[in-house]
Parts: structure tokens; sequence; C-alpha cells
């Protein structure tokens, strides 16, 4: 059994934002939508829905307007190519907003990071200077293009 499980907060959108998801990721399903029960005043409405994105569960809780998404935390998906990242990119970004740097957010405010498996290597390379050009590169970016930080390694 998972022990860690990201729960997302939604006000009324759980069981939408979880099919778009789940639409999104290959190797993934619900598991399981929640309503709440006879006699209460939100009665038949989803309360709480668990699924996984690719093997990984989640959780959407219709938890009310109380609280809202922000970049202090995101997913991030890991991409082998450009095909990928433009693909999740494409999909993400649909009804949401590209940010800076592999990062977006969704229709629903749920921040995203698509990243090529090449930048963080990049980034990390010991050649510090080659890591300062990826770095510079990608700042300059929206959706990692690989050809363009690869380019960006080489000088």
């Amino acid at each position: 059994m998972q022990k860690i499980t990201t729960c997302l907060w939604f006000d009324g959108q759980a069981e939408e934002a979880m099919n778009h998801y789940v639409s999104i990721f290959k190797n993934s399903k619900v598991l399981s939508v929640m309503r709440w029960p006879k006699g209460h005043a939100d009665e038949g409405k989803v309360l709480l829905t668990t699924f996984e994105l690719d093997g990984v569960p989640f959780q959407a809780l219709n938890g009310g307007p109380n609280f809202k998404f922000n970049e202090a935390m995101s997913q991030s998906i890991d991409c082998k190519t450009q095909e990928e990242v433009d693909y999740f990119w494409e999909r993400l970004t649909e009804g949401g907003e590209p940010g800076p740097c592999s990062w977006l957010k969704d229709k629903f405010g749920v921040s995203w990071q698509v990243v090529p498996e090449q930048l963080p290597r990049l980034l990390q390379d010991p050649d510090r200077e080659k890591a300062g050009r990826v770095m510079s590169a990608m700042m300059k970016m929206g959706k990692i293009d690989i050809a363009k930080i690869e380019e960006a390694a080489k000088g």
C-alpha cells in the first residue's frame, strides 16, 4: 500500500479534474468516487475521488472555496522526448496558462512542471559554464525545447 498520496483540493471540480487527468496520462485509472451520504446538504454530490496517474495515487477532494492552488506545490512530469514534452504541455495548458522554465497552470489552477530528462542532467553538469549556458537558455523558455538546451550546452 502506498504511504503517501497527494490530495488536491477543488471547489466542485474534483470529478471533472480526475477525469481530465486520467484522459491525459497513460496507465491511469479511476479507483473510486465517494459521494455525500443521504441526509447531507450535498447529498449525491462528489466528495472525494481516488485515481492513479501512471501508477501514482492521487485524491481529489471537493473541499469548497476556502483554498486555492498556487505555485508553492506542483506536479513534475519527467519526459524522455520532445514529443512527450509537447504532448503534456499542450494537454495541460488547454484552458490553463503557460509559465516560465517548464512550469504551467492547468485549467483548474494546478501547477505542473514538464521536464525533459536532459534538463536536470545538463543543469547538474560538472562543467559549471556549460550548466550556466543551459540555465540561461531555460530562463528564456516556457515549454522546454530539448534541442535548444542541448545546443546551449555545447556552446
